[in-house]
Order: C-alpha cells, then structure tokens, then sequence
C-alpha cells in the first residue's frame, strides 16, 4: 500500500516555500501530494480574503464612529464654544494614561508597528505591536481622541487594525505573519480611503519597499476583499469628492508645482523631525522631565490644542475631512492660518502618547498651504494649487511620493493633474529629505524593532540585516 503522510512543516508552509522540506514517502505516487498543495493553497487564499472581509468592516466601523465623533464635539462646542480648554487637556491626559497603561504599543498611527512586526521574528513579538487586544483599543482610543477634538486620523490607525486582524488568523502560522501583517495593512489603508490602487502601492512602497510576485497576488486579493465589503455597507465613494482641476497653459500655474513640493517637503521634513526627536528622547532635562510626567506633558499637549482650535475659528480640530473636502467641492473658504495652526496641532496631538493617524491631518495641512499659495498668487486655479499643496505636505511627511500622489489623485478622481501631482511629490520628498533623511514611519519602527528584537529567539531570514539599527 502506497500513501503520503505530510509533516507539520509541509501543511504550515506558504505557496511555493514546500521546495526543500522534509516529507515522509512511503511508494512513489504522487497525486496525493498535488492534492494537498492544492487544499493547503486554497486554505492560505481563504485566510486572506475572510480577513480582508474583517478589515474591510473594521475600517467602515472607523469611518462610521468618526464621523459620529466630529458631530458629538461639533455639537459640544455649540454648546459651550470654550469647552476645548478643559474637555480636550482632561482627554489627553486620560487617553495617555490608557494607552500607556491598558494598551501599550496602540499610541501614535499605528503605521511603524505594523512595520517593525513584519521584521520581528516570534509570534509573541510580533503580538506585542499587533493583536486583537491592540487593534480593539486602537478603534476606541482613536475615535476617543476625536471626541475630544485631537488633531488626528483614522487611516493611520486602520492600517494596525488590519495587521492585527491578519496577525490573529495566522498565528498558528507563524511563516505567514509577515505576508498577512502586510496584506492587512494595505487593506487598511484602502477601505480607509477607498482607494485600493494606493493600498497595493502603500504595501510595495512603505510596507515592504519590494515587490513579491506571489505575495503581492494575495495583497490585492485581500484589498478586493476589503473594498466589496466597504462598498456594500457605505457604498462607492470618493473621499474628497470629485474634482476636475487642472493647470492648463498657464506658465504661472506650473510654476506653483515647485513651489507647492518644496514648501510642503520642508514643512513635512520639519513636522516629521520634531517626531523622531520626541520619540528618541529629548536631551537633559527636559527628557528627563517627559519621562517622568508623560500624563502632565499629555495634559499640556491637550491645552495647546485647544488654543490653536479656538484661534482657527475651531477648523483644525479632528481630521480637517469636513473643511477640504467643502474646499475642494465648493471652493468654500479657509483661514489663512489654518495651515499652520493645524500642523501646529497635529504635531502636538502626534507626540501626546495618544493613538491618532496622520494621512488625514497631513492631507489638511497641505491643503492649508495650497490654499495660501493660490491667495499670493491670485489668477491661479486654486483647486489644482490646492491638490499640489496636498500631496507635497504629505510626501513630506512619509516620503513615499508614489504613495501620496495615488492617494491623492484616487481621492479625488482628478487625472487631469497626475503629472502635476507626480512632479509636486517628487520634488517634496526631495526637500524633506534635507531635513529628515529618511521616512518617518520606518525611523519610529526601529523604536519597537530595538525594543523586542533582542527576545527573538530564532530570526528570520534576513531578520539580522532588518532588526540592525542604523543611524540617519
């Protein structure tokens, strides 16, 4: 009697990686290993889309509890237009304090952690930055600091929501969890926005920075799977709406491209470095200081804030979604300081110790500076400046230029301004990079990498390259 009796390392292996393992052979027929290749490659597709299914509703659940956030503050600042200067220090302090002490590794976009987990080597490593406990305390935490009217996003948020849903239905595999943990954060970044072509670019460019084939199949599989379900419960929809700005011929229109890149590229540069240097730790005292009274420096964050809302006119609270997107669909006017002050409270709510993205916010403050260029330069169409103004700030912020300018030109359906968007981004995350060498994700994903590599007992391949800080 002929038969084939597989080992473990077969049935756990992913598509393609059963070359070279041990399998016990009894006979010499080989049918019955065909067929348990077969079943175990359509269990590994399975996994996937059922848990592109789950982003997919994770991210609508998001969507759906931040826009009920922005109207519970807007509700609560009619009220009482001062309440800001108690309501939003008192919540910092309180959500710095949960997240420090219920739900560690869910503060900041959640975005390095999805980063450094996919390096790390160890379920329970890779659990520390990724699981079901953190990616239900980054739901609530994050729509918590909406309601209290932080300068926050939710896509950033959504992207470790994805990866710990991924995380959770591989763990009995630990070969898979880099490839899951990357297909769940590049379905979250589409069902946040809607925009899957960017999800599969964020996975290529800011998740793996490489592209796989095999692996990049079952990424988009998984984002497919992730958009029919957030299109069945909110429909089909674009995030800023529709717009069909364009340049023309004007040679003073173009001129705004380089100067939208290299303004939004310092800006992001700045923004991104104040970032890093928080989260290093500040030197002599005043580090010292912070780490001490992380909750006070939280409450201060809070107040600060809540000035900054109060001398905008109250725009810069939340994600700036509902000022851009009436700037972009009806031109409706914004304050000129609203650039400014919204980066100020976006920088100061991003190094609070609290969960909150900053696709959303980033996207605001570009608008803001696209909004002043068009002012100065009067003829000019300024939704076109605008959208240049966009994607500049946020190249600067993540440096991933193709990323930002699919991001930007999906949300809007504009392709009238694709080579427009293009060149902004290229030339801002040139500027930036004299300011901030590097991408801010992956520098803060060196943090957690530092911080649990050394309890990896077996590292992956590759993992001592990956896990080896390095200097900027």
């Amino acid at each position: 009697m002929k038969c084939f009796v597989p080992t473990l390392p077969t049935l756990m292996a992913m598509p393609g990686e059963t070359e070279g393992l041990s399998v016990a052979w009894r006979g010499g027929r080989r049918w019955p290993r065909r067929i348990w290749l077969q079943a175990l490659r359509w269990r590994h597709r399975l996994t996937f889309l059922f848990g592109g299914c789950l982003v997919g509703l994770a991210g609508v659940v998001m969507a759906v509890g931040a826009d009920m956030a922005h109207a519970g503050f807007d509700r609560l600042l009619v009220l009482w237009p001062l309440a800001p200067l108690f309501v939003t220090p008192a919540g910092f302090a309180g959500l710095a304090w949960v997240t420090r002490n219920v739900f560690p590794n869910s503060e900041g976009s959640g975005i390095p952690q999805a980063i450094a987990a996919r390096k790390l080597w160890g379920v329970r490593e890779r659990g520390r930055l990724v699981s079901v406990r953190i990616g239900v305390g980054k739901i609530v935490l994050t729509l918590a600091g909406l309601l209290v009217g932080a300068s926050i996003g939710r896509e950033g948020p959504t992207v470790q929501v994805g990866a710990s849903v991924m995380f959770a239905l591989g763990r009995l595999s630990p070969a898979r969890q880099p490839g899951l943990i990357l297909a769940g954060a590049a379905a979250g970044i589409a069902a946040a926005f809607n925009t899957p072509l960017a999800g599969v670019i964020f996975a290529i460019e800011e998740m793996s920075r490489s592209f796989d084939e095999r692996s990049n199949g079952l990424v988009i599989g998984t984002i497919i799977a992730g958009g029919i379900v957030s299109v069945a419960l909110v429909g089909n929809y674009t995030y800023f709406g529709v717009t069909s700005a364009n340049l023309g011929g004007d040679a003073l229109a173009w001129a705004t491209v380089p100067v939208c890149g290299i303004i939004g590229g310092l800006a992001g540069g700045v923004f991104s470095r104040i970032l890093v240097v928080v989260a290093q730790g500040l030197p002599d005292h005043i580090g010292r200081w912070l780490k001490r009274h992380p909750i006070a420096f939280a409450l201060g964050c809070g107040l600060l804030v809540a000035i900054c809302g109060l001398a905008s006119g109250s725009t810069v609270f939340g994600t700036g979604y509902p000022q851009v997107k009436a700037l972009i669909d009806t031109g409706a006017p914004l304050p000129l300081t609203f650039g400014p002050l919204k980066m100020v409270a976006t920088t100061l709510s991003s190094i609070a110790g609290i969960p909150g993205g900053l696709f959303s916010p980033s996207l605001a403050v570009g608008a803001g500076i696209g909004y002043d260029v068009a002012y100065v330069l009067p003829g000019v169409p300024i939704g076109a400046v605008v959208m240049l103004g966009m994607v500049g700030y946020f190249s600067g912020v993540v440096q991933a230029p193709i990323t930002a300018f699919a991001i930007v030109a999906e949300m809007t359906a504009d392709h009238n301004m694709m080579v427009p968007l293009m060149a902004s981004s290229l030339i801002a995350t040139g500027a930036s990079r004299l300011i901030c060498p590097q991408g801010v994700y992956h520098i803060l994903s060196r943090n957690y990498i530092k911080l649990y590599a050394p309890e990896s007992a077996t590292p992956a391949p590759g993992a001592a390259i990956a896990v080896t800080p390095t200097r900027e």
